[in-house]
Order: structure tokens, then C-alpha cells, then sequence
């Protein structure tokens, strides 16, 4: 019995002379939708469960979980290295294996990617490492694979069936957004009750039915064969080359448009955890807003081809260009919607996250004008060997948006004194002085039970006034800090706090101060060296107050703030105080705080219910620190970005008005005697 050839030469290498639907795309089509589903599943998750739950992952856990500013960096390197790695897809598809292969390989280097999420809190690494490697071998997958999958569609099409390449775009965008909007609403909500490792296993599980479905669909597809040498020659030709420095300068525009849209993950998460979250009869989890987005893509893009576009052609050509220009100028809008909302949340408002969803429409508008157009446009404009490579160039755009929001968030942030006291090993660290780089300190040991880390001031002599005190416990973990400004700064927050206190009303409607009711409270107030304490409101429910610290210098490691929050309250009568539901998150709290003991959990379980609003009366905390600023943060940083997004339109352009179109689509005629020129080829060779 002679063995199935299932070499590349075993399948069809060239689109069919038919004006119907190639019949490999419904396979792509839903593979394009379970795949989805696994990365934007995941990606939904990812900042909150940075900030809330990673360092909750294993029984050596922490209080000092990651900041707004610190989650939102990796999440935007992650999201710049998923598209950068098409890149080198690109070239392992147009030049060694093909686009077929190269998909199917990488595939399931991304399914391992989602195993090794799951795993996080498992030995042998910690859950750190296990993110870490699992978000590398995603990227890897997940970008490699980007490219290859797009230009795979358009590979399925020839001459005589081409004019069904934007409609079959608009499906693969719609299988793309379906997928989204599932694991978009599903994933937050298991998350919160069935705890990370559900939450991230279910994408990997949806992602090898993806590669299931893909491989089924091998007999079906048109399969390109990679160019090799051909690709090569086809590089060095100018003609050829030179549509890939025009594409990038395109893109490069692009690319401030996607450091702006993939904040929706991140920041505009963290945003709206300050909103107010009961919005058409539902309480939204902060992550799953970002389900609106594929709803309304799925909206706009009949609208858009049937409607607006027509419409705006009635006035002036609207070519692909024009789209792109038109949907920068839109996404201005899109931000300054969220700058204004947090300008209320700034000033002590809680508004509904209705307004997210006026500014997801905007921003949606403009993703389908720019985003569906750029996807299309990347592959006509390529050369028929460098489908891939183009479409990674447009790939590409999207990971310099991403590294240039996450250089952004790396910079706004100062070091943090806590950060002295991270993985501290008792034993090994109290022989020789410590220091990370940013501070310098010493370990003390006079109390096994309280160890100290004294930290050196910036004249970094030990002894001095400028000196502060880490307060560790038996663990080696930070418990708090302690400076000689410390007193000053408990005296000032103490009429922050009496002036909330002193409020008529019922508890919800109390209200920290305004900026300018604050001021004869703070008035005079200054830390150890005589600089001045100043206040700002973050939000209804938090304070800050802010002083240059030991050094006298504004927004440096050594600037000392006091953060005040208040947990309200809750006279609901739906809660349940006595037999109250834990999600997975407090569970696991109460699991490691405990450690075992029964009357330890049931003190835990106390406080856990009145830190979420279930107790009865109005708690207020502090949380006193030196460095660890944001200093780019509120409705400024909105501004920031809705400023960078407005420049580029501008510039785009005269740009956009010089590039030179020029359409390059497979056809059945030159699919034919490019196989056969590779045949002779491979004989001569």
C-alpha cells in the first residue's frame, strides 16, 4: 500500500478560474474565529489580572501587586511583541515553508503558550516565570502566524473571483470581531469566579480547536509555495522593493493610531474601574466593556459600505488613503471623549460607563475606516512572493504603536523605595548592604519576627535624617515605611479624612475635597525637609498627597506621597453578610492568609466583606510610600494621547496625497507558470 504524498506538491498551488467562493475559506473563516476568541480571551484578562491577581498566585503571596502605570507597560510590550514577531513569520512563510506550514507550526507553539497560563502558581517556576514564558511563546505563535493567515485569504483568489476580495475581508473582520465578543464578556466574568487558571485555560482550549479546524481545511486551500530564491531575486528588484519604504512610511502613521486604539486593554480598563459600572441593567466587570467594540464593528461595517461610504464618494474619490486619513481625524474624538470623562473622574464624579461606550463608537468608526482598509491595502499593494512580508510590515506598525505606549508608561514612572524589599532573602541579605540600582539600604535582624530594611537617603549615609525604615515581617515582605515625614504627612490626611467624615448625607454621597476645598487643609503643611505637602483628588473614592521628599526635587525616586482611600459602606440589602459568596480571588486570600487555621479564615472573611462594602460602617486606610510616582496620570494622560493622534492626522495628510497606488493580486495564469518555473527550477538545481 503506497504511502499519501503529502508533500506541498500534493495540493493545489494555484487559485481556481471561478467567479465563486474558493471553497478553502469557510475553514479559514473559522479558524480565524476560534483563534480570536483564545488571543483577545486572554488579552481581555491580562491587565487586571496583573494588577489584582498575579501576586496572589502562589502561597508566598504579597500586598505589593503591580501598578496602573507598571501593568499597563507589559501589557503594551506584550501586545508590541505579538506584532513583531510576524516579521519573522513572514519570512519563514514567503521564503521556507509556505503559508500553510508555517501556520500550522506556530500554531502550536501558541497552544503551548496558553497551557503555560494555565499553569501559573504551578511548580517548578514561580507564576511569574510561568507568565512570562507563556505570553513569549503566545507572542511567537500568535504573531507569527498574523501575516500568514490574512494573506492566506487572498491567496485563495484569482483574477476571475477577485472582486470578492473586499467582501470576503469584511468576513474575515467579522469572524475576527465574533470571536472577540464572546471571549470578551466570557472570559472577565470566569475569571472573577473560577480563578486564572479557568480563565486562561479556556482560550488555549478554543485555540487547538482553531488549529483543528485549519488543518482539516489542507485539501482545500490554494497553497502558495514559499518563494525561496525567487523571493530573494524578487527583493532585490527596485520595482518590487521599493512598495515595501512607501508601505512603512504609510504605517508609520498607522502606528500612533493602534499606540492609541490597543489602550482599550489597558488603560480605559483601568479607567473604568473608577466609573460607575451599572449600566443597562447589568454590572459590567471593568474588563468586559471591551466587548462593545466587536459588537460595533459588526455594525459599522455594513453601514459604512453601504451608507457612508457611498455617500462621501458622491463628493470626492475615497480611495484607501482617504479612508485612513479620515479615520485618524476621527479617532481624535474617540480620546478626547475619555480625557473629558476622566476629568470628572479627576474631580470626585463617579459617571456611568455609558460614556466608554459613546467613545468606543467613535474610536470603532475610526478602526473600521483605518484597521479593515489598511488589511486589504497591505495585500494589493504587495508583490505576489511578498504577501507576507508586506502584510507584516503592516503587522509591524502595530507593535511600534505598542512599544511607543509602553516607552511611555515606562518613563512616567519613578522607582519605587518598596521595590528594595522585593524577593528579599533574609538570611543571605542582611551579610552586605543591598542595592537594586535606584536605593541602596541594610538589613537588621535585632527581631527575627519584625526584621528592618533601613533605607540610605540621596546623601547615602547611614544614620542621617533622610533615612527611611522598611517595616518587613517574619516573610521578608514590606508591611509598610516610616520617615521622619511621616508625621506630617498622617496629620494633613487626618483632615482630609475628618473633612469627609463631617459631611451630611448618607455615606455614598460624602466626598473627599475638591483640589480647592482642600487648600486651607493643607495650607503650611510641609514633610521632614521642608518641602511643601500638596493634594490631589484621583478619584470619588482615593486622595494623594505629594511632597519632593529628601532630595527637594520634584518627580523623582525620592518624591514622598500618602494615597487615602475609603472603602463605603454598603447598606444594600442584597448583600449578605452572613452567608456571603466569595469569588475566586478572595478564596484564594482567605486560603493563603489563613494558612490552615479556622479562626484565621473567619477574620480574614470579616475584613474581605468590608473591604468590598459588605461591613457596616466606613473604612478608611492609608498607604504611605517614597518613589513609586505615575507622573503622567488622570486626564492628563488622555490629553496626552488625544494631542499625539491629532498631530499625526495633520501630517498624514500631505503624506497620504504623494503615495502612488499600485494593485498586485494573484492570478490563474501566473500561478501557473510560476510553479512551473519553480519546477524547472528545482530540476536544474
Amino acid at each position: 500500500m503506497s504511502t499519501p504524498d503529502t508533500s506541498p506538491s500534493a495540493y493545489n498551488d494555484r487559485p481556481q478560474a471561478t467567479t465563486g467562493m474558493p471553497p478553502g475559506i469557510p475553514y479559514i473563516i473559522g479558524n480565524e474565529a476560534a483563534e480570536r476568541f483564545s488571543f483577545y480571551g486572554m488579552k481581555a484578562i491580562l491587565t487586571v489580572f496583573m494588577v489584582d491577581y498575579l501576586h496572589w498566585m502562589s502561597s508566598a503571596a504579597t500586598n505589593q501587586g503591580m501598578s496602573n502605570a507598571e501593568a499597563t507597560e507589559h501589557y503594551h510590550t506584550f501586545t508590541a511583541a505579538a506584532y513583531f514577531f510576524p516579521v519573522i513569520g513572514a519570512l519563514l512563510s514567503d521564503i521556507f515553508l509556505g503559508k500553510y506550514r508555517t501556520i500550522l507550526y506556530l500554531s502550536i507553539v501558541y497552544c503551548i503558550g496558553h497551557g503555560a497560563l494555565a499553569l501559573m502558581g504551578s511548580p517548578p517556576m514561580s507564576a511569574g516565570m510561568w507568565l512570562f514564558a507563556g505570553l513569549l511563546l503566545i507572542s511567537i505563535g500568535s504573531g507569527g502566524i498574523k501575516p500568514c493567515v490574512s494573506a492566506h485569504v487572498g491567496d485563495q483568489f484569482g483574477k476571475s473571483n477577485s472582486h470578492m476580495l473586499t467582501k470576503v475581508y469584511q468576513w474575515f473582520y467579522f469572524s475576527i470581531n465574533f470571536g472577540s465578543f464572546i471571549s470578551t464578556l466570557l472570559t472577565p466574568w470566569v475569571l472573577e469566579h473560577y480563578g486564572p487558571h479557568w480563565a486562561f485555560g479556556i482560550p488555549g482550549v478554543l485555540m487547538a480547536i482553531a488549529t483543528l479546524l485549519f488543518w482539516m481545511g489542507r485539501h482545500k486551500f490554494v497553497h502558495i509555495r514559499p518563494g525561496g530564491y525567487r523571493f530573494l531575486q524578487e527583493l532585490l528588484s527596485w520595482e518590487k522593493f521599493s512598495s515595501i519604504p512607501k508601505l512603512m512610511i504609510i504605517f508609520s502613521f498607522v502606528a500612533v493610531f493602534w499606540a492609541l486604539f490597543d489602550q482599550t486593554g489597558s488603560s480605559w480598563v483601568l479607567q473604568a474601574k473608577n466609573l460607575n459600572r451599572e449600566w443597562l441593567g447589568y454590572t459590567w466587570l471593568e474588563s468586559q466593556i471591551q466587548a462593545i467594540n466587536p459588537i460595533l464593528v459588526l455594525t459599522l461595517i455594513p453601514l459604512f459600505q453601504f451608507l457612508i461610504y457611498p455617500a462621501i464618494d458622491r463628493v470626492f474619490p475615497l480611495t484607501p488613503i482617504r479612508k485612513i486619513s479620515l479615520g485618524l481625524f476621527v479617532m481624535i474624538g474617540g480620546f478626547a471623549i475619555v480625557a473629558l470623562l476622566q476629568e470628572r473622574v479627576d474631580a470626585g464624579s463617579q459617571p456611568s460607563i455609558g460614556w466608554q461606550f459613546l467613545a468606543y463608537a467613535v474610536l470603532t468608526a475610526s478602526e473600521v475606516m483605518v484597521s479593515i482598509t489598511c488589511l486589504e491595502f497591505a495585500y494589493t499593494q504587495a508583490p505576489k512572493t511578498m504577501k507576507s512580508i508586506v502584510m507584516a510590515v503592516f503587522l509591524f506598525s502595530v507593535s511600534m504603536g505598542n512599544v511607543f505606549t509602553a516607552t511611555v508608561n515606562r518613563y512616567i514612572q519613578t522607582p519605587a523605595a518598596a521595590s528594595l524589599a522585593a524577593d528579599i532573602d533574609l538570611e543571605e541579605d542582611a551579610k552586605e548592604p543591598m542595592d537594586n540600582g535606584s536605593f541602596v539600604g541594610e538589613l537588621k535582624l535585632d527581631d527575627p519576627a519584625a526584621p528592618k530594611l533601613t533605607l540610605l537617603g540621596p546623601d547615602n549615609t547611614l544614620g542621617t535624617p533622610d533615612d527611611a525604615t522598611l517595616l518587613l515581617n517574619e516573610d521578608g515582605k514590606l508591611d509598610s515605611i516610616e520617615n521622619a515625614s511621616l508625621t506630617s504627612f498622617n496629620a494633613v490626611a487626618e483632615k482630609i479624612e475628618a473633612y469627609f467624615l463631617d459631611q451630611t448625607g448618607d455615606d455614598s454621597t460624602r466626598a473627599f475635597p475638591s483640589v480647592e476645598e482642600a487648600q486651607p487643609l493643607v495650607a503650611g503643611a510641609e514633610d521632614a525637609f521642608g518641602n511643601p505637602i500638596t493634594y490631589k483628588l484621583l478619584s470619588r473614592d482615593q486622595y494623594q498627597l505629594v511632597s519632593a521628599g529628601a532630595d527637594g526635587e520634584n518627580d523623582t525616586q525620592w518624591d514622598e506621597t500618602l494615597t487615602g482611600t475609603v472603602d463605603r459602606a454598603n447598606t444594600s440589602d442584597t448583600v449578605n453578610t452572613d452567608a456571603p459568596t466569595f469569588n475566586w480571588l478572595e478564596r484564594q486570600k482567605i486560603a493563603i492568609e489563613s494558612e490552615g487555621d479556622p479562626n484565621k479564615a473567619e477574620t480574614v472573611k470579616s475584613k474581605l466583606i468590608s473591604e468590598r462594602g459588605g461591613g457596616d460602617e466606613t473604612k478608611l486606610s492609608r498607604d504611605y510610600a517614597i518613589g513609586g510616582r505615575t507622573l503622567l496620570e488622570g486626564a492628563a494622560y488622555f490629553w496626552f494621547w488625544t494631542t499625539c493622534i491629532f498631530v499625526t492626522a495633520i501630517l498624514f495628510v500631505p503624506v497620504g496625497y504623494l503615495y502612488k497606488e499600485k494593485t498586485y493580486i494573484q492570478d490563474e495564469e501566473d500561478a501557473e507558470h510560476e510553479a512551473e518555473a519553480l519546477a524547472d527550477e528545482a530540476i536544474a538545481t
